[in-house]
């Protein structure tokens, strides 16, 4: 735990005593190194914004990829550099400039961006399902229900469904007092931990947020395992191994996008809800996995496994070749 009693945190204490403030720890213990752990985090930050805004740039720019499962791909690649982004300022703030303190509302905003982007995800998420789903089982009426138009109309009704749900959640925060030191064990601030630190009753925002999670994420995560269970019935039917895999491997970057977001997520709140006497460290690390590794790991992957940004990539490596021995 951090040093509670040292002159910087005493400072802190009272200053919130006149303003709204809350401390946020880092990684309590390893201040000596934090310099170290910043390389890592850069280079997750560089990889989630720089990938993220080369898929949306190259399919903006690439009039054959205006279809619908490219649509799709570029709000998966929207809400992860949006939740890089709403991390950055307070988690780079500690590594930079050794800055733990943030004001109620900065802290309230950045909760809202982090749950929003989190909640869009996982929307996205399951319209690829869908997607996917209609493609392999029913691919003679794909393109007829699939269109750009109801990619586009979807994406942005599910893409407000979750912040819309969290905006009492978060308003109400502000009512609630505060008592002890305000001290968050993130370098970010999260619903689930702040609420912690009310010194009154909070029943309705618990309930409340319960139901939320549990009508927005964890069925999303239902409803994604349903369609991959029918998913996996179809191709099990298909005559040959050849087909079946084909089928298959169009699911694959999809599939590990559900896993690398939902697995953490649920360990996560797992962990919020039922791990009271689980070490510090453990609540850090999903944290972290659950907030850094999907926004970089998912560029890398459908990079990787889409054949057409695949073309695009090589496209601009051979340009790169030829410039660079025009140069030479």
């Amino acid at each position: 735990m951090i040093a509670l009693f040292s002159p910087q945190f005493m400072l802190l204490s009272n200053i919130t005593q006149f303003s709204p403030m809350f401390y946020l720890t880092g990684f309590p213990g390893l201040d000596t190194i934090e310099h170290w752990i910043f390389i890592p985090f850069f280079l997750m930050y560089l990889v989630a914004i720089s990938g993220n805004c080369f898929i949306l740039i190259v399919i903006k720019t690439n009039p054959r990829l205006h279809r619908p499962m490219y649509y799709l791909l570029s709000f998966l690649a929207f809400t992860d550099l949006g939740l890089s982004v709403s991390t950055l300022p307070t988690t780079m703030g500690i590594f930079w400039f050794k800055s733990h303190g943030i004001y109620f509302v900065a802290c309230q905003i950045q909760m809202f961006c982090i749950h929003s982007f989190s909640f869009m995800e996982s929307s996205v998420l399951l319209i690829m399902s869908f997607d996917r789903f209609l493609a392999i089982c029913h691919p003679l009426r794909y393109s007829v229900i699939i269109t750009s138009q109801r990619v586009i109309r979807a994406g942005l009704a599910v893409i407000f469904r979750g912040p819309v749900a969290l905006v009492p959640l978060v308003l109400l925060l502000k009512t609630f007092p505060y008592c002890g030191p305000r001290v968050l064990s993130h370098s970010f601030c999260l619903h689930q931990e702040v609420i912690h630190l009310a010194c009154t009753d909070t029943t309705f925002n618990n309930l409340y947020g319960l139901a939320v999670v549990v009508f927005t994420m964890m069925l999303d995560l239902v409803l994604i395992a349903l369609s991959y269970g029918v998913i996996l019935h179809t191709v099990a039917r298909l005559a040959s191994q050849e087909e079946q895999l084909r089928a298959f491997q169009t699911c694959t970057s999809h599939l590990c996008a559900v896993l690398i977001f939902f697995v953490p997520m649920v360990g996560l709140s797992l962990v919020h809800r039922f791990g009271k006497h689980v070490p510090l460290a453990v609540h850090l690390l999903m944290a972290n996995v659950y907030l850094f590794v999907p926004p970089m790991l998912n560029p890398i992957i459908y990079s990787i496994k889409t054949k057409e940004i695949r073309h695009v990539i090589s496209k601009l490596l051979s340009l790169r070749k030829v410039s660079t021995k025009s140069w030479s």
